[in-house]
């Protein structure tokens, strides 16, 4: 059995959700054991509370002490977007592989660093674009590839949520310019990425970025309002290379929508929709069905769908979000294991935030802009 350590920065969401997956993912890693090493959070006693919910050998307030602890092989950066430059590159230098939470920097240019001091050391990376993961969704891609939608004609996306939606919500970490743009990059980065892992790589953008809030109390309760400087809505059109167009939607003030991750891809053939919020189902159309049967047929995820059999051995019994972050950590894992790339890695992660750049540029200037 060979040992992994992990150390996981943050014990926030994202940070207990790591904790989750690599534990579960032994069950996905046969001869190969994922041992929770060391967390590392700001607040010593958060940290400890972690430690001990997750069975964590070590807790620590200094991120520093955790990257260079010699049995961790293995860092989850799962700290605010502005902390992730100067964290990865301390784990690159260490020589430890890095898992890191999207957006994967706040702009292209340090997501060009991180990537090229990943290559440089020859160390592995992979970023939380953890949808992907979906068994369904690598069975869509395989659809598209192998013709069974014939030539794409368009691609319609939409991450829509409603955690921001409220004006007494509070001034946070997602707000602060210093950790990159807004909905754009915290919800459109998955959505972008979702496009690229089906369609391929987007080659151009026109986009119409939009602050629907204007002030938040800097604090809950606060009478004092701070000015927000990104975006809550973000509506693109997008070129991708292989031919076709598409339109993208980012939104964190979707009132009612808690999870509207999903799109439409048409084709000459036939046809896919997607929703997050039925995950385990995936919708398609073809051409070729006639009279009576003519209509959209529902996909249920099953046994069939790679890794889901590792989970459950009959079809239609679900998958959770907890399960995809699961298929993320084993998949690089065993990529650290076997020397070859599960992704998405820095590189992809890169491009997808030179789109979100690309965007912004895009709104302030009014104009397409080539990628």
């Amino acid at each position: 059995m060979q040992e992994i350590g992990i150390g996981i920065i943050g014990t926030g969401f994202m940070g207990k959700s790591h904790a989750m997956a690599y534990r579960a993912a032994a069950g996905l890693t046969p001869g190969i054991h994922p041992v929770l090493v060391s967390v590392a959070d700001i607040d010593a006693a958060a940290a400890a509370r972690t430690a001990l919910q997750f069975g964590i050998r070590r807790h620590t307030a200094d991120w520093k002490a955790l990257i260079h602890d010699p049995e961790v092989h293995v860092v989850s950066i799962t700290s605010p977007n502005r902390f992730h430059l100067e964290h990865a590159l301390e784990a690159i230098a260490a020589g430890k592989h890095v898992h890191c939470e999207k957006p994967v920097a706040p702009n292209s240019d340090d997501a060009r660093v991180m990537l090229a001091a990943a290559e440089k050391a020859g160390v592995k990376t992979q970023v939380g674009f953890n949808y992907i993961k979906n068994p369904l969704l690598k069975l869509a891609r395989t659809m598209i590839a192998s013709g069974e939608l014939g030539e794409i004609t368009g691609f319609r996306g939409i991450h829509a949520e409603d955690f921001m939606a409220s004006a007494t919500e509070p001034y946070s970490w997602r707000l602060d310019p210093t950790g990159g743009a807004g909905a754009v990059a915290d919800l459109g980065s998955h959505i972008l990425s979702m496009a690229r892992f089906l369609l391929g790589p987007i080659t151009a953008v026109s986009a119409d970025l939009e602050t629907v809030v204007k002030q938040r109390p800097e604090s809950a309760g606060s009478p004092v309002l701070k000015t927000i400087q990104v975006d809550d809505i973000a509506r693109l059109t997008v070129k991708f290379a292989r031919g076709c167009r598409g339109h993208i939607e980012a939104n964190w003030v979707a009132t009612g929508r808690k999870m509207q991750l999903g799109f439409e891809i048409s084709g000459t053939k036939g046809s896919l929709s997607f929703s997050q919020e039925r995950f385990n189902e995936l919708q398609f159309y073809s051409v070729d069905n006639q009279g009576r049967h003519k209509g959209y047929q529902t996909l249920v995820a099953g046994p069939e769908h790679a890794p889901y059999g590792s989970f459950c051995p009959a079809a239609g019994h679900q998958l959770g979000f907890n399960d995809l972050k699961t298929i993320e950590m084993a998949e690089f894992i065993q990529s650290i294991v076997k020397n070859d790339i599960s992704g998405p890695d820095f590189k992809e992660a890169w491009e997808i935030q030179r789109l979100v750049d690309a965007a912004l540029v895009s709104s302030k200037e009014e104009k397409w802009i080539a990628i």
